[in-house]
């Protein structure tokens, strides 16, 4: 079944992006209606993020989602079979140079990048221009696991480790020089070495391992989001300034300041962050599950 999956994207990555994006939103659309489960976790999730919002509104936003969802799966055609010219024109990188010039002076640069739908697009993009380190977790599916490594290393140099091995081989990679980190902490990992901070005002278990990494690689921070275009107009990479005062030795405050710089990203494309994710399965202890 996995190389049917495997042969039609090859098919499909032959069409144009609109094309494509078409059948992405047709078939988002159709799963919003089919994969009750993962709608219920989607719609749980604007809830407590979006309590404000009225549930028709959440609705709206979750079929969006399912549609950027459907996509972003899709289109992976695209970052496994097609060219580098190819990516490069479908993916505008605005940014890029300031990394270059960072690297080249020899500070290190971790590019945190929040959990929207087309970072694998971002990743296999910015791997045109630069050498990476990543930190990727296992799939059950090893061939699926297998073309996820190649989509994210077939460009240049990039080292990429799973989760299993921790950070410091990273950390290592990071403080040869030349290498900037994908970094992606925004995920539920359970109640081992994370810390509750707010999340759009709901006390999250979060990873600090941002100030963490910084530190110990002598790093600076930058946000890296990837926005994928309506219509299949392409995508839009938008590498910001450089964090000031980070880490400032107080572990807390900095993973919520992350958790803040999320947000702000999250608020200009809400369709687009990864919603499917039970991003608040581990509560506090006495609180109950919210799934």
């Amino acid at each position: 079944m996995t190389y049917l999956v495997l042969a039609f994207l090859w098919l499909l990555h032959w069409l144009p992006l609109p094309l494509q994006a078409a059948v992405g939103n047709a078939l988002g659309w159709l799963l919003y209606w089919l994969v009750v489960p993962r709608r219920r976790v989607v719609l749980t999730n604007l809830r407590l993020c979006f309590p404000q919002m009225s549930e028709a509104g959440r609705a709206r936003l979750a079929r969006r989602h399912f549609m950027c969802v459907a996509r972003s799966v899709l289109e992976r055609g695209i970052i496994w079979f097609a060219s580098a010219e190819r990516i490069r024109r479908l993916v505008r990188v605005e940014g890029v140079d300031k990394v270059h010039a960072l690297l080249a002076e020899g500070t290190p640069v971790i590019l945190l990048v929040p959990h929207f739908c087309a970072l694998d697009t971002g990743g296999t993009r910015i791997a045109t221009e630069l050498n990476t380190a990543s930190i990727y977790s296992a799939q059950k599916n090893k061939i699926l696991e297998r073309w996820l490594f190649h989509g994210r290393t077939r460009f240049g140099d990039q080292a990429l480790f799973s989760r299993q091995e921790g950070v410091r081989p990273a950390v290592k990679k990071l403080r040869e020089g030349g290498r900037a980190f994908y970094y992606l902490p925004d995920m539920d990992f359970g109640p081992r070495d994370s810390i509750f901070v707010p999340f759009f005002g709901v006390q999250t278990a979060t990873v600090p391992g941002l100030p963490r990494i910084a530190k110990l690689a002598r790093a600076v921070v930058v946000t890296y989001t990837v926005r994928m275009l309506p219509w299949g107009r392409g995508y839009e990479v938008v590498i910001g300034p450089v964090w000031e005062d980070f880490p400032s030795g107080d572990e807390a405050a900095d993973t919520l300041r992350m958790n803040q710089e999320i947000e702000r990203q999250v608020l200009k494309m809400p369709e687009q962050y990864y919603w499917v994710h039970k991003r608040f399965k581990t509560r506090p202890p006495g609180e109950p599950g919210v799934y």
